[in-house]
C-alpha cells in the first residue's frame, strides 16, 4: 500500500462540549473563528476564512458535563497552525486580553507553540511553522525537534510591524 497521499490535510475537528453557548464564545470571540452555521441548540460550526468549518461543537452527548479524567485515552490538543508570527502573535494577544492562562509554550525548533484549553478542558495547541528548508535534521535525516523556551517577546514584537 502506498502512504497517505501527500496533499492530505486534516479538514476539521469536532469536539463535545457540556455548554454550546460558552464553547462559542471561546472559540469566536476569544480565539477569533468565525459561526458558520448553528444546528439547533446542541451544535454549531465555525470556520477561519469561511469554509463550511474546521470546527464542530455538540452538546448530544455531553451536555452539562464535567471535562473527562486528563489521564485517559482521548484528544491530547488540537493544534491550529498560523500563517505567519505576526498572525501567531495576534491570536496571543486575543487570548491574553481575554484572560486565558496558558499551560504551556515551546519552541521546538520547526514551530512556535502555545499551549492553553477551552472551557471543557480540550487541550488547545496554537503554532506556526518555520519555514521547511529551516527545519534541522538528525543525523539519520529525521527531524530534529527540540523542546526550548519560547521566545515570547519576539513573537509579540511583530505586532509592531504587520
Amino acid at each position: 500500500m502506498p502512504p497517505i497521499h501527500p496533499e492530505t490535510t486534516v479538514g476539521h475537528i469536532h469536539l463535545k462540549v457540556s455548554d454550546l453557548e460558552r464553547s462559542i464564545a471561546f472559540y469566536r470571540d476569544v480565539l477569533g473563528f468565525e459561526l458558520q452555521l448553528r444546528y439547533g441548540k446542541q451544535a454549531a460550526f465555525l470556520s477561519a476564512g469561511g469554509y463550511h468549518h474546521h470546527i464542530g461543537l455538540n452538546t448530544w452527548e455531553s451536555e452539562g458535563a464535567a471535562p473527562g479524567p486528563r489521564r485517559q485515552p482521548g484528544l491530547y490538543h488540537v493544534a491550529f497552525l498560523y500563517p505567519s508570527r505576526h498572525a501567531l502573535a495576534v491570536a496571543i494577544q486575543r487570548c491574553m486580553d481575554a484572560g486565558v492562562v496558558f499551560e504551556g509554550a515551546a519552541d521546538h525548533a520547526l514551530s512556535e507553540a502555545i499551549y492553553l484549553s477551552d472551557p471543557d478542558g480540550n487541550g488547545i495547541e496554537l503554532y506556526r511553522d518555520r519555514p521547511r528548508e529551516e527545519w534541522p535534521r538528525d543525523e539519520n535525516g529525521t527531524y530534529a525537534i527540540v523542546n526550548e523556551p519560547l521566545d515570547l517577546d519576539g513573537i509579540m514584537a511583530t505586532l509592531d510591524t504587520p
